[in-house]
Parts: C-alpha cells; structure tokens; sequence
C-alpha cells in the first residue's frame, strides 16, 4: 500500500512540474518590441521549438513607398522578400529553466544569422546573437507588447 501510495505522489508531482515547465516554456510567446522600438517580433511556438516574425515596423515602406525588402541578405534569391512577415527568430528550444537556446536569429540590418539564446529578466526579454561562444555576443532587451 505504502509503495502504492508513493507512486502515485511520484507520478503527480512528474505530470505536475512538467505542467509548470511547459507554462514556463511558453512565457517568451506573445508580442515583443524590440530595444531600439523599430519593430514588434511576435513569438509562437511550432511543436516544440519557438521562432519569431517581424509583425510591425516603425517604417514598413521605402521612401518610394514600395514595403522594404531584404536587401542586404547575401543570397540573392531572398533580396526581394519582404521584411513585414518574416521569420528571424528559428528554431529555440526551453531548456528547463529560464533560457530559450540553440536559436538563431537573422539581423536584416546587416544580412548575418547568428546563434542566440533568450532569457527573461523581470518582465524583459535579453536576446544575445553570438558567433562561437554567447558571452562574446550582443545582447538587447526587448519589451513586452501589451
């Protein structure tokens, strides 16, 4: 009776931490206004990574009124995408804790993907793009969008 009795407390607290974690996990979704207030990332979840798309520009259009593009991205192909819409958060993954890591992020500014982690930090998001190692990188603090 007694190993009866453990059992089924070793079994709800699993289901209810894993329940916890997973709430936890999906704190980072929703609308996020990015440090220099140029742009809203919104952040979803696909499966069990996250990503994030560009969903709001400061200046969606070029002085010719034409929508911006991603000019400066070296594959040619993709030069005459358009920035609203687009994907540059990819493939995040919750560690447990308080990081989204093994993501990368697209930076259309310069036309460079970078590894990156995410943290939250009292209500803020810190995004860290990196080359090699994440405390090397450049971290930003994005806002939450109400």
């Amino acid at each position: 009776m007694k190993a009866l009795v453990f059992g089924l407390s070793l079994l709800i607290g699993l289901v209810a931490s894993s329940t916890v974690s997973a709430q936890k996990a999906d704190d980072v979704v929703g609308v996020w206004k990015t440090q220099n207030g140029k742009s809203h990332i919104k952040i979803f979840k696909k499966g069990t990574k996250y990503y994030g798309k560009i969903i709001w520009l400061q200046e969606p259009n070029n002085e010719d009124g034409n929508a911006k593009k991603d000019k400066n991205n070296p594959e040619e192909s993709l030069q005459s995408r358009p920035l609203m819409g687009m994907e540059l958060l990819t493939g995040f993954s919750f560690d447990g804790d308080d990081e989204w890591e093994d993501g990368k992020i697209y930076d259309p500014e310069s036309g460079k993907t970078y590894s990156c982690v995410m943290v939250l930090d009292e209500g803020e998001l810190e995004v860290t793009g990196y080359v090699g190692f994440s405390w090397i990188g450049r971290t930003v603090r994005w806002t939450r969008v109400k």
